[in-house]
């Protein structure tokens, strides 16, 4: 299997996400391969299909989002590695518990390997560093492709998460890469590890930047139904 890996660099959310779904409509008329878009995103609050508004506290002039992914309400900005996979799970088991759990792993080895030992929380997703959560994990699956993902902490200014209550855990407090390492640490060295570790542990054998991404199809959408995991 060939994984293809696109570095957008720093773009809005509302792109980032019609990007997702227009692969999405690709990959339903059986178009295209498995991508992981790496990216970094200006301030921004999302709130997960079922998320509760009141998580939401003092935002400052930061655009809020509600998306069609599992989970609560989170910040992505500057300093932090989004992740969207677009994979086929008919490739992985048809299994999302798995795929999240996979998620979790793919971050944990990225960590370790950045001297950090991190780990899973029971009962919550995402990745943690003692009491502190490092990362977080939510995704949305149409027709059993993927979308929507994950954010890994690197330098992401932490002041934002008290607007909020991150994924709903009342009294989470947060960590970066940069709070925990003796050595300087960015966005941009991290994603080829990152997708290294991606591709790996979910067992492709070969990775293809994509320098250009395909434009947008414009034939209209017809909305699917969506399977969504939590967090």
């Amino acid at each position: 299997m060939i994984l293809n890996c696109s570095d957008l660099g720093t773009i809005e959310y509302a792109h980032a996400l019609t990007l997702q779904e227009d692969l999405l409509q690709r990959r339903g008329w059986g178009d295209g391969e498995d991508t992981l878009f790496l990216l970094e995103h200006p301030p921004v609050f999302t709130l997960g299909r079922g998320a509760d508004e009141q998580h939401l506290l003092t935002p400052r002039a930061v655009p809020v989002h509600r998306v069609s992914r599992g989970g609560e309400v989170t910040f992505h900005g500057p300093g932090q590695l989004v992740g969207y996979p677009l994979i086929d799970l008919t490739r992985h088991g048809r299994d999302v518990h798995l795929y999240l759990r996979g998620l979790e792993a793919t971050l944990i080895e990225v960590l370790a390997t950045c001297g950090i030992a991190a780990h899973r929380e029971p009962g919550r997703t995402g990745v943690w560093v003692g009491e502190k959560k490092i990362a977080s994990i939510g995704v949305g699956v149409r027709r059993w492709v993927t979308y929507h993902g994950f954010a890994l902490n690197v330098t992401t200014d932490l002041s934002y998460f008290a607007d909020i209550v991150p994924c709903g855990l009342v009294g989470v407090r947060m960590t970066t890469m940069a709070e925990l390492m003796n050595a300087p640490v960015g966005v941009a060295s991290l994603k080829p590890l990152v997708a290294a570790t991606f591709a790996r542990y979910f067992g492709y054998k070969d990775i293809v930047w994509q320098k250009d991404l395909s434009t947008p199809n414009p034939e209209p959408r017809t909305p699917n139904p969506l399977r969504l995991a939590s967090r």
